[in-house]
């Protein structure tokens, strides 16, 4: 490998300074997105520690590096278990990614007719509802809160199952592709109790806390007004016609057409909006 310069015994190489400036805007990247919690102040010690020990490794000092290996893998196990929260938001918008998600095998389906339909006879007959539909990753640990169904998504199927009398009618139905794969599930309370001035229900939080931790879409119906609200990356948008309900639920199983640098910023640009 070409080298580019020496300092003392230690050779530098063009593959060297890559490497170095890859995992130093790795770390500036976790580091911004922990910036402001504890999870931050113990990322840095990690850090700290992880420089301590490379510097006692090249001078060959084994008993300190071996102390302070010892110590990074404890750190490492802490900071996993103390954190998780916070991991899974950061592998949540590293799978959000545009780049990566044009790995993402995705099929046309007829999801999108079949959930607006029903969701607009729910919301005729102001019957609530909330509906997770999974985009790329599975979220089987809130799937087995519930009951499993694993049924071929209708309208008939969703609209009796929310329907007030159901014992199936509380809590979340998850859908996959053209399965539904479980109702009356549990899902994560969002922390958020207001948007644009009005607080938020059970329904609607749950709705909005789970796309706060997974890559889903939540579609929520107001048993109070029959409005049907959206939740996506962490953002709740009310108020949707039948139309725009549809074309947000299209636009999951929409394959991503990129064509080199260029489709790519432009594809993520829209992805923003």
């Amino acid at each position: 490998m070409f080298e580019i310069f020496n300092v003392g015994f230690l050779s530098v190489t063009f593959a060297d300074v890559i490497d170095i400036v890859l995992v130093a805007i790795i770390f500036y990247k976790v580091y911004n997105f922990l910036k402001g919690t504890i999870a931050a102040q113990i990322f840095m010690g990690l850090i700290i520690v992880l420089v301590l020990s490379l510097i006692a490794q090249a001078l060959n000092l084994r008993e300190l590096s071996w102390l302070l290996k010892l110590i990074t893998d404890i750190w490492v196990l802490a900071f996993l278990i103390l954190f998780q929260p916070e991991i899974r938001r950061l592998l949540v918008i590293v799978a959000r990614n545009p780049i990566f998600k044009m790995f993402v095998k995705t099929e046309n389906n007829d999801t999108p007719s079949i959930v607006t339909e029903a969701v607009f006879q729910l919301s005729q007959h102001q019957h609530g509802a909330l509906i997770v539909i999974i985009k790329s990753t599975g979220i089987r640990g809130f799937t087995e809160t519930g009951e499993q169904i694993n049924g071929k998504l209708s309208v008939d199927l969703l609209t009796n199952i929310f329907f007030p009398n159901s014992s199936l009618h509380d809590g979340a139905v998850i859908i996959k592709g053209e399965t539904i794969e479980a109702a009356r599930c549990t899902l994560p309370l969002s922390l958020t109790t207001i948007v644009d001035g009005e607080s938020l229900g059970m329904r609607h939080r749950a709705g909005l806390g789970i796309t706060e931790q997974a890559d889903v879409m939540s579609v929520i119906v107001s048993e109070e007004t029959g409005s049907i609200s959206v939740a996506e990356n962490g953002t709740l948008t009310k108020g949707l016609s039948k139309d725009a309900l549809k074309r947000k639920i299209q636009n999951i199983y929409k394959p991503p057409v990129v064509f080199g640098w260029k489709g790519m910023l432009q594809h993520y640009k829209k992805s923003k909006k």
